[in-house]
């Protein structure tokens, strides 16, 4: 019979549903595979090449505004730039002067390598992956200061007195040395924990690395060796070069894991 009695034994309630045998816990259907405990997460999505362009003539535009006033100006500090010097001096004291020595020497040195080369190693996947982000990473960060060194001694901005400094400093100061490195291995190590983890646990870090950053080059203004100026002009140069290197990514580091044979979320493994 095919009456309203029968019918009722083919819905949902009688087997045809998903919860009678049709869903992935019942067999017919494919079951999830289980990550590997060392895997990477899952494709590194990389930012569009417009924002990165935009953000990279933006940070040039500014810093060649900096600059052009710099020259103009033939090095001459601007006012807010004398009354931060002078705040600094009239507040220098401990223990905040030890602590701002201690914190501006991880701005220079191995420490920003160091870092370069923890961010090619969270990179990169496999020997060769991470061989080849390493040599990238540490090539940025020294691209970056030799860019920032011929700068520097193109415009030849002066110090302030050296009777008013409370650490090392040699050579000009316009951009910033500290302030130009610690931002460029700041930005890299935030891009490798991204590429490691995704983006949504670095976020944490890559604030942390941020304060890091932007507090290495507050203590140059704090100990008398810089101009604010010389500290903004640093942070803008590094914004460009990073911005600049993340372009070259997708070229001079493949996907990670379309490298490896990985598939992509809908696509098909290899052959």
């Amino acid at each position: 019979m095919t009456g309203p009695g029968r019918n009722a034994e083919t819905g949902p309630e009688h087997g045809t549903g998903p919860e009678h045998g049709t869903g992935p816990e019942h067999g017919t259907g494919p079951e999830p595979q289980p990550r590997h405990p060392g895997a990477h997460p899952g494709p590194h999505p990389r930012p569009g090449t417009r924002p990165l362009l935009a953000l990279a003539a933006l940070c040039a535009a500014l810093f060649t505004a900096a600059a052009v006033t710099v020259a103009v100006r033939h090095g001459a500090p601007l006012a807010p730039e004398q009354a931060a010097h002078h705040w600094a001096l009239a507040h220098r004291g401990e223990p905040l002067r030890s602590a701002a020595g201690a914190l501006t020497a991880t701005g220079s040195g191995p420490v920003p390598y160091l870092m370069a080369v923890l961010a090619g190693l969270l990179a990169g996947r496999g020997a060769r992956g991470r061989l080849r982000a390493v040599v990238c990473t540490v090539a940025v960060l020294a691209v970056g200061q030799a860019v920032r060194y011929g700068l520097m001694e193109l415009l030849a901005r002066p110090r302030p007195t050296p009777a008013d400094w409370a650490g090392r400093a040699s050579g000009y100061a316009f951009p910033s040395g500290h302030a130009t490195t610690s931002v460029l291995a700041a930005g890299l190590l935030a891009w490798g924990i991204a590429r490691y983890a995704g983006r949504g646990p670095a976020r944490t870090w890559c604030a942390v690395l941020a304060l890091w950053a932007v507090a290495v080059g507050l203590t140059r203004v704090y100990l008398g060796v810089h101009w604010p100026g010389d500290v903004l002009g640093g942070w803008l140069l590094a914004a460009t070069v990073l911005s600049l290197a993340l372009l070259l990514e997708r070229y001079v580091l493949p996907d990670r894991d379309a490298a490896d044979g990985v598939p992509e979320p809908g696509g098909a493994g290899p052959a």
